[in-house]
């Protein structure tokens, strides 16, 4: 059987809570007591629980990921998969371990996020922001816990977060598009009141704009984000009497439809028409033809939040609330 700290406690003749503050070098330990505790463990060839002497500190050296890991996850949410595993690298570089917890099928998700903090069950939490709602917010906040939320919380609230510019992406579309002096232009959006959906649009008009080319209604397109619907959407573009030099689709499932579209009306790709989408993720490898995108590096985001929940644990009274990593055009 492997040796204990009840063991090397024994050896040494003293308490167990004795030989732990050894371990963790406290100065009110006698020299004498030390050596003998330390000799002890040499005798015994004791091997310390790295997590024991972290506990017996105050610390984990634990950071908890909150999110969702229900069936499909990884089709509808690829991102967060990148994040996390930027997040997760990171932080082992940095000594800390991560654990994942799911709360897809929890009913009351800030229960679980009270357990963590009453059990000192980690040092601090990243909670992806599909997860965060109002009661867990005022939850971390009144316990002071270190924290860090992926993706800018939908409501009011002192919380630190992290997210990428989705304005800014769509600045880069709108620039990438004047650059090459292509006009008229039109944009396949999601839903009006989709976040990222209206970030995008938003920096997309105001780039157009600043450029002379405002951006009428007849060419931006509203859906719920099918492949379906951007098939519909970018066949009504085309056939216009005035048809966009320029289709750009605020996620890749709107890409697929509207490939289809670009395909049957047998238009090329630049030459006859500028065909932008957002991020790398799902579907771009494999649209035809191929699109050029504004892509976001979302690993590099999960690289940042690990830095920032560190640094949050060092400093709980550090006030984050930042974008990060800007966009990359990736031409075809």
């Amino acid at each position: 059987m492997p040796t204990t700290i009840k063991d090397v406690a024994e050896r040494a003749g003293v308490s167990v809570s004795t030989v732990s503050k050894v371990l963790n070098d406290w100065k009110t330990i006698s020299q004498t007591t030390k050596e003998r505790v330390n000799l002890a463990i040499k005798e015994l060839n004791y091997t310390p629980n790295s997590r024991a002497v972290s506990f017996a500190r105050g610390v984990t050296k634990n950071i908890i990921y909150l999110t969702s890991l229900g069936k499909g996850e990884a089709y509808t949410n690829p991102h967060m998969f990148d994040i996390m595993c930027g997040t997760f690298s990171n932080l082992a570089k940095q000594g800390f371990s991560m654990t994942m917890m799911d709360i897809s099928d929890e009913s009351h998700p800030k229960e679980t996020v009270s357990e963590i903090i009453a059990r000192k069950s980690a040092d601090g939490i990243i909670i992806h922001g599909s997860v965060i709602n109002q009661d867990i917010a005022n939850l971390i906040i009144n316990n002071n816990f270190p924290h860090i939320v992926i993706g800018h919380p939908e409501f009011d609230n002192r919380l630190c977060w992290i997210d990428t510019n989705h304005m800014l992406a769509g600045q880069y579309a709108a620039d990438y598009l004047s650059n090459h002096n292509v006009m008229p232009v039109s944009f396949i959006a999601g839903k009006k009141t989709d976040f990222i959906s209206k970030e995008r649009e938003k920096g997309f008009k105001t780039i157009m704009l600043k450029h002379r080319n405002r951006v009428t209604s007849e060419y931006v397109i509203y859906t719920s984000s099918t492949w379906q619907e951007g098939y519909e959407a970018a066949k009504k573009l085309l056939t216009m009497e005035n048809p966009p030099k320029a289709i750009v689709c605020e996620n890749n499932t709107l890409a697929v439809g509207a490939s289809r579209a670009i395909q049957e009306l047998k238009l090329r790709v630049p030459e006859d028409l500028f065909f932008l989408t957002f991020d790398v993720y799902p579907y771009t490898t494999i649209i035809d033809p191929t699109p050029t995108i504004i892509d976001i590096n979302v690993y590099d985001m999960g690289l940042q939040a690990a830095d920032m929940i560190v640094r949050k644990i060092e400093n709980p009274s550090l006030m984050i609330q930042s974008y990060t990593t800007l966009p990359e055009v990736i031409e075809i």
